[in-house]
């Protein structure tokens, strides 16, 4: 466990994101081994081609059998962007800060019809970071998969309540969000196994293994930290700073393995899914006790991330040119009674969206929901009777509508497009207009957002993080 003098060594973006040594070193340890992994996989090939390329599967003799092919491939992307805060232009332009200008990506691919390596790079002015990198075997319909991964369970399309595997780093989602449907960016890729096995027609089992845990990344500090994770730093009670001990626990040991088993099958023109899933609410929670005995009174807070069981359902078919989606889950936490306040209640969840192209307009639409079970057992918090429960103050529900309309012209090379984020019980929402331009492999964006309502709910409280985006991008 670590202590509060600790707590500067940890990362101040929030709860649960390495340093940046730890990071860069975690890094390239995965950059070498999956180096490694790809270069013996090449190299096995070439040499059971006896040092050739083998481009097709041919029999090289009577007793040579038939050689696997080797497809070789690198790809990626160039960008240049720049996001300016309307904030800071209103402050001088001494103020304005447009970030990195350059990022990219290198995704480099070998496989054979029995195996695949796969490593994703992002690349920006000052590192490397590895976004993704697996080796993946074909043994007839059965597949497994190893290696550092972002997986997708569930049916909707943004974010619904069966993507339980990855977190999500919710410091740049509406930079990204802004001029980008692939959301996949804001994952975090977690080392795991994955196997899956298909039979029939159309049906699928698979199964996850995660050996340890991480939450999602949630800003305290700068421009993007979320005011509801300051509990901590500002107490209902005045004390100074050194009167709060702060403990986290260790995420990488194998108590916190998380696990799930998930089957899809196609019945007349519906795909249906079920899944089970072992995991950790990606959300931190906290245990607080309180000693108003000791000079000076002393608080003492352990971050905690709640187990949970999960069992959810999910449905996608196509309905009078309705492209139809809709998930379900119930999760199970230790709170079954609900009075326990360092523990999130049980809480189910559901998700509802479609999509639809009417006249050359596109229109995408979700709902999401959250709804609090025994929700009248949370406790109000009374700092000096020691009563603290993390829930207090939420309503019973948290519902998100997220729609985008976007429109193309110029056959098809410009978009115009608009997006939003509207949470209904917070009183408040984002709206991200774009103007995309595309042509072959050049994609130009200028976009922004904007944050109205409620200074004290989710979207709310960016209100003075209203920007625009000029980004530009090759892809070869």
């Amino acid at each position: 466990m670590k202590k509060k003098s600790e707590k500067l060594k940890m990362k101040k973006e929030g709860f649960g994101v390495f340093s940046m040594a730890n990071v860069f070193g975690t890094g390239c340890r995965y950059i070498k081994i999956c180096l490694f992994v790809f270069c013996v996989l090449i190299a096995g090939n070439v040499l059971a081609q006896d040092f050739g390329f083998g481009f097709s599967d041919e029999e090289t003799g009577s007793s040579a059998g038939v050689v696997n092919s080797l497809n070789v491939s690198l790809s990626g992307e160039v960008s240049a962007s720049m996001t300016g805060f309307f904030d800071d232009f209103s402050d001088g332009l001494e103020q304005v800060q447009l970030g990195d200008l350059f990022s990219g990506k290198l995704n480099f691919f070998a496989g054979t019809s029995i195996a695949e390596g796969v490593i994703n790079l992002n690349l920006d002015s000052s590192s490397i970071s590895v976004d993704e990198a697996y080796l993946r075997l074909y043994l007839g319909s059965f597949d497994i998969t190893a290696g550092l991964r972002k997986l997708t369970w569930g049916k909707v399309d943004v974010f619904g309540p069966l993507d339980v595997i990855n977190p999500l780093n919710s410091s740049g989602i509406y930079t990204v969000m802004a001029d980008q449907s692939d959301l996949m960016s804001v994952k975090i890729a977690r080392p795991l196994v994955h196997a899956s096995f298909r039979f029939g027609q159309f049906s699928k089992i698979e199964g996850v293994f995660v050996p340890n845990f991480e939450p999602h990344t949630i800003a305290q500090t700068g421009r993007w930290a979320d005011s509801r994770m300051g509990i901590l730093e500002n107490p209902p009670i005045p004390l100074p700073p050194d009167s709060i001990a702060i403990t986290e626990p260790d995420t990488g040991a194998l108590n916190f393995a998380q696990t799930g088993l998930r089957f899809t099958t196609t019945i007349g023109s519906a795909d249906i899914g079920v899944q089970y899933y072992y995991g950790r609410l990606p959300q931190p929670s906290v245990g607080i006790t309180l000693n108003i005995l000791s000079p000076p009174p002393q608080i003492q807070a352990n971050i905690l991330y709640n187990p949970y069981h999960q069992i959810g359902l999910d449905y996608a078919q196509v309905l009078f040119d309705f492209n139809v989606r809709a998930e379900v889950a119930a999760n199970i936490t230790e709170d079954l009674k609900g009075d326990d306040g360092s523990v999130y209640n049980p809480f189910a969840a559901w998700s509802f969206g479609f999509d639809r192209d009417i006249q050359g307009i596109n229109l995408n639409f979700q709902v999401d929901q959250n709804i609090r079970l025994l929700h009248n057992k949370v406790k109000s918090n009374d700092f000096m009777s020691g009563i603290f429960d993390i829930e207090d103050g939420l309503p019973l529900t948290a519902t998100r509508l997220t729609a985008t309309v976007s429109r193309k012209f110029l056959s098809d090379e410009l978009e115009l497009r608009v997006a939003v984020v509207w949470g209904i019980e917070d009183e408040d929402c984002v709206i991200m207009p774009a103007l995309i331009w595309a042509r072959d492999d050049i994609r130009f964006a200028i976009s922004s957002g904007f944050f109205v309502g409620n200074s004290g709910g989710q979207l709310g409280q960016y209100r003075d993080n209203n920007f625009i985006k000029i980004s530009c991008a090759y892809t070869f």
